[in-house]
Parts: structure tokens; sequence; C-alpha cells
């Protein structure tokens, strides 16, 4: 078995999620009592939330790649980043690297694809959604991507770090989250993207009758099965 080189603590809620389910699929894949072979190495989330805030992502690169680097040397097969945002500086950290990372936007692609999804609504960051480099990838597997008015990616990204990222769940919150995904199922999309690994904590397929792709859980099963290859 592989060992998974997980980056975390961005925020820690969601890190847990990667955790137990990286766990739980390679149980139910190996059987047993198998459990994952993972390293974790979780930052502190305020250091790059405040270099986010005020556009420093070489800074936040910095971060990110000694996390990286050091999870190599302590023998880690692969890198998983548990967020969204951060791999916008997968470039960076890549040319630090001999291992590779597991990149959280081509996992979503290749499930969009699975479901025969060419148009999906993305929901995150306000650096996710407006900022090319996550929707690239999805654009390069020919997924078209929609993303709401200003007004809703300032609301939703208040929300992620004023609530999720601190584990409050509020129905007021989960109420404008599922009047955002309904209007973009107007607009055409055929499915809605958690680009963000803390909205699984708020939004689930129950609570909607639009596909809904969880990055967290696609990109967890995903480093789960490729560490038992």
């Amino acid at each position: 078995m592989k060992t998974i080189g997980l980056i975390g603590g961005m925020s820690w809620e969601s890190t847990m999620t990667y955790y137990q389910l990286i766990n739980q699929t390679v149980k139910d894949h190996l059987g047993g009592l198998h459990s994952a072979k993972i390293l974790l190495y979780s930052v502190d989330f305020f250091e790059i939330e405040q270099h986010q805030s005020r556009g420093e992502w070489e800074d936040c690169a910095r971060i990110m790649t000694e996390a990286a680097i050091k999870l190599e040397q302590a023998g880690a097969d692969f890198i998983v980043i548990c967020t969204n945002t951060m791999h916008k500086v997968v470039p960076q950290m890549e040319q630090a690297l001999t291992i590779p990372i597991l990149h959280i936007a081509r996992a979503a692609a290749h499930a969009l694809k699975e479901k025969n999804i060419k148009k999906a609504a993305l929901l995150g960051t306000k650096y996710t959604m407006t900022q090319e480099f996550y929707k690239k990838e999805l654009e390069q597997e020919g997924i078209e991507v929609l993303v709401p008015d200003s007004e809703d990616i300032e609301r939703i990204n208040r929300i992620i770090f004023e609530e999720l990222c601190l584990g409050v769940i509020s129905e007021n919150s989960k109420k404008e989250y599922l009047r955002i995904i309904d209007e973009m199922g107007k607009r055409g999309a055929e499915g809605v993207i958690l680009g963000c690994t803390e909205i699984g904590l708020l939004i689930r397929q129950e609570d909607t009758t639009l596909p809904v792709f969880d990055t967290a859980i696609i990109h967890g099963k995903k480093a789960a099965l490729a560490a038992c290859k």
C-alpha cells in the first residue's frame, strides 16, 4: 500500500472528513483490519487565509511547498491537498517535488464525465469561483462552468469563512445555498460542484434534485484507491 501525504487544516473541519473517508474506503476495498497509511501535515489556516486575503499567493505557495517537501521526506508516495483553493499554487509546489500531487479539480472533472455532465455550477471560495486555476481544469475536460452572480459569490464566500470553517452549520445559510443552486439549475447547470471541501458539511445530495459532486468525497476516495493500487 502506498503512503498518502495529506496537507490539511484548511480547515481542520474538512480534514476530518478526508481522514475518515480515506480509511473507510481502504477498509471497504481491502477488507478486514486494513486502514490507510497516512502522513498528515496540518497547517495554521489563519496564516494562510491572511495571505489569501492580501493576494500574497507566493507566500501561500511557500507554506504549501514546505509542507509537501516534509511529507515527501517522511516517506509519502503522493500528496493530497485537503482543500480546493490552494490548488492554485500546485504548479509552484510541483517544481519542488519528485512525487505527484493528486489534483482535486481533475478528480472532480473525471467524476462529472462519468455522469455525462457537460455544464456544471461551481460553488466555492471567491478565489475558486472567480479565478481561472480551477475552472480551466474542468474546461479542459469539456465541461462548461457556471458561477453565481457577484453578490452570491460574496455570500457563499462569507458563509465558508465565517461559518463552515468554524464548524457553524446554519439553516439560514443552507437555504441560501439551496436558493443559489436552484437558480444555477434554471441557468442550465446539469450538476453542482461543491468546490470547497467545507460545503459538504452543509449541503447533501438529498437536499436538491440537481446532482451534487462533493469534491472532498471525490478526492478522498480517489486518494484511497490510488494508495491501494
